[in-house]
């Protein structure tokens, strides 16, 4: 008889396990609305996050952001601006604007500049748009900011 109440034991509870799983696996995995897609997200716990956006050298651009993130367990959540506490230091990828802002730079190996909620300029290079978090340990971060990019064209490119 107690084998019995242990075997039924084991079995509901591997039963409620399956059931908690299915609810948590369609919360998520489940079909998607189209606007879902077109979201653009960098998130705080990866490094240069491509944008798909190639610029050419000349092309004015302006991106905006918003959102909130947090680069480190002790600054608490702030948004793309960065914390407005503290600064980035020397060996953050782009020192001295405020620790955890939105940084973006034109091609791979570009100087990044100062992104934050928005930002315009004219890109100097040929180059996909890169962004990320202005941080050097990117384990204890969390969160994503979302993106707009707008891009007026130097020269305008040739309709087939």
């Amino acid at each position: 008889m107690n084998t019995r109440r242990i075997l039924w034991l084991i079995a509901l509870t591997f039963g409620a396990w399956i059931a908690l799983g299915v609810i948590v696996i369609s919360a998520e995995w489940g079909p998607q609305p189209q606007e879902a897609f077109n979201i653009t997200r960098i998130y705080s716990f990866k490094g240069w996050q491509s944008t798909g956006i190639h610029l050419a050298k000349g092309d004015a651009y302006t991106i905006r952001a918003d959102g909130q993130w947090m680069y480190s367990p002790f600054a608490g959540p702030h948004g793309p601006e960065g914390h407005r506490y503290f600064r980035a230091p020397n060996f953050y990828p782009l020192p001295g604007v405020q620790g955890g802002a939105l940084i973006g730079r034109v091609g791979e190996e570009s100087k990044p500049f100062y992104v934050g909620k928005g930002t315009s300029g004219v890109a100097d290079r040929n180059g996909r748009l890169y962004l990320r978090i202005d941080d050097d340990l990117l384990g204890d971060n969390e969160g994503y900011v979302t993106f707009e990019v707008t891009v007026t064209r130097l020269t305008p490119t040739p309709r087939k």
